[in-house]
Order: structure tokens, then sequence, then C-alpha cells
């Protein structure tokens, strides 16, 4: 009795301690270290020539328009993913730049530019909720450019303070102010994604193009949403637990785990998901971005 108890034990301890050191020897191989951060940034750079063709795609499709909706929101795909590409290409010569302020900049404004990308999409969806029930949309952009701006002048003095004085309290404060912002970003999804999926469900059956727009709005609210959750909850972790900082060199591992699941895959579903070009000239209006 005894030892069936007992056996199972010692082989369940031992799994996972060889699972730990199986994770450590990674984290500590240099070799392994230049895999994971290079396979990261070839993920990226990937993404970012995808947002590259589609833009040029939409261009020589309507190139008589301005900077419309869908090409600023490719062009930001390309910049966030290309610049994140080249971060993680030359990521040992990034953790030796002095000041150590600018080895946060070029970590974390990726990440704002992100929020900016997706933001963009909320605003969209906004745009067409309101328009469709004969509502102003005149305060949407307004709202869209204050809340971004506000984003933006909070982390810059929190970079200032910590380049002026690097106080721990404050790095872990800069850390929670990203999940916070994540949080509102999943939660944007969640409330004008909804709204737009629950309107064009109201639709009538034979309306043309409605379960192909339903299941693309369903998608990438979900995506999104669980995206912008995930880093939020991530975040927390890396704030608090220096075993989970993601800042470091010494944890690839935990680097490519979170930014496959909160940037390379969801970025990689919504561009296919999204790829549909605008129509023809002479078949129907396209209207740009104002």
């Amino acid at each position: 009795m005894g030892r069936s108890v007992i056996v199972p034990s010692a082989v369940a301890a031992f799994a996972l301690k060889d699972a730990s050191s199986w994770w450590q020897h990674i984290n500590d191989s240099r070799v392994w270290q230049d895999r994971i951060f290079h396979v990261l940034a070839g993920l990226y750079g990937i993404v970012a020539a995808v947002a590259l063709v589609q833009l040029v795609r939409i261009q020589l499709r309507v190139p008589e328009y301005g900077w419309t909706t869908q090409k600023v929101f490719h062009f930001l795909n390309f910049l966030v993913n290309g610049v994140r590409s080249l971060v993680f290409v030359f990521r040992r010569d990034v953790q030796k730049l002095q000041p150590e302020i600018l080895q946060h900049v070029l970590l974390d404004m990726p990440s704002l530019a992100f929020f900016t990308t997706y933001a963009l999409l909320v605003l969209f969806w906004a745009e067409i909720y309101y328009q469709a029930r004969a509502a102003s949309t005149d305060g949407l952009r307004p709202s869209f450019f204050t809340i971004n701006a506000v984003v933006y002048a909070i982390q810059i003095v929190l970079w200032l303070i910590l380049w002026w004085k690097p106080i721990p309290v404050l790095l872990v404060l800069s850390k929670m102010f990203f999940a916070g912002v994540s949080l509102f970003a999943a939660l944007g999804f969640l409330l004008y994604g909804g709204r737009l999926f629950l309107m064009l469900q109201r639709f009538p059956v034979e309306s043309k193009g409605r379960r192909k727009k339903l299941q693309e709005v369903g998608y990438v609210t979900t995506i999104c949403f669980s995206c912008f959750l995930v880093r939020c909850i991530l975040m927390c972790f890396n704030a608090f637990d220096e075993t989970a900082d993601l800042d470091v060199l010494d944890h690839p591992v935990l680097n490519f785990i979170y930014y496959l699941l909160v940037e390379i895959l969801p970025s990689s579903l919504v561009l296919f998901i999204l790829r549909k070009l605008p129509p023809k000239r002479g078949i129907t209006q396209y209207h740009s971005i104002r």
C-alpha cells in the first residue's frame, strides 16, 4: 500500500526536477539564448513583411486615397513588428546600453505602439457601430488621440523619473501601468467588438456578407481580448516576481512564450482574418480616414 503511493510521488518529483533542470539549462546557455531571440526576431520579421506587403497591395488597389484606417493599421503593424525584430536581433547590444533607461525605452516603446495599433481597430469598430445607430461619432476620434496622448505622456514621465533616480518601486509602477493599459484595451475590444457583433447578429440572414463579417468581428474580438488580458496578467507577474522578469537575457524561454502569445500569434491571426482588400475603384465608394 505504502509503495504504491511513494513510487509515483518519487517519479513525479524526479520528472519535475528534470523539467526544472532542462528549463534552467536553456536559460543559462548563451547558445540557446541567441537561438531563441533570433527565432523571435525572425517571426517578428515575417509578420512585419506580411503587413508591409498587405499595405502595398492596398495602396495599389486604391492609390487615389490617402491614409485610410486600413492603411494606418497595416503600417503600424509593420512598424511595431519591424522594431521588435531589430531589438531581438541586437538584444545583447540593447542590454549594454547606458543609461539603463534606454533599454526600457527600446523594449517598452513597441508595446505602446502595439496598443495604439489595436486601439485604432477599436476606434474603427466604434465608428461603424455608432454610424449604424445614426449616432454622432464626432467625439470618438478626439477621444482616441487624447487617450493615446495621456498613455504616452504618463509613460514618458515614468521613464524620465527612472532616468533621474532609478527607484525599484517606480520600475514596478511602470510595469503595472502597462498591465493597466492592456486591461483597458481588452475591455475596449470586449465593449465595442461585442456591441458590433450583437448588432450584426440582428441583421436579416439574407444580408450580403453578414455571416462573413460576423465571423470576422467575433474572431478578432476574441483574439484581441484574450491577447491583452494575457498581457495584463503576465505583466503583473513580471512586475512582482524576479524569476518572471522579461527584460533580461537569461529568461529566453519565458520571453519566447510571452511575445509569442501576446504579440506574434495575435498579430498573425488578425492580419490573416483582415486580409481582404478594399473594393476596386468604380465598384463602390471607399472612405478615407480624416
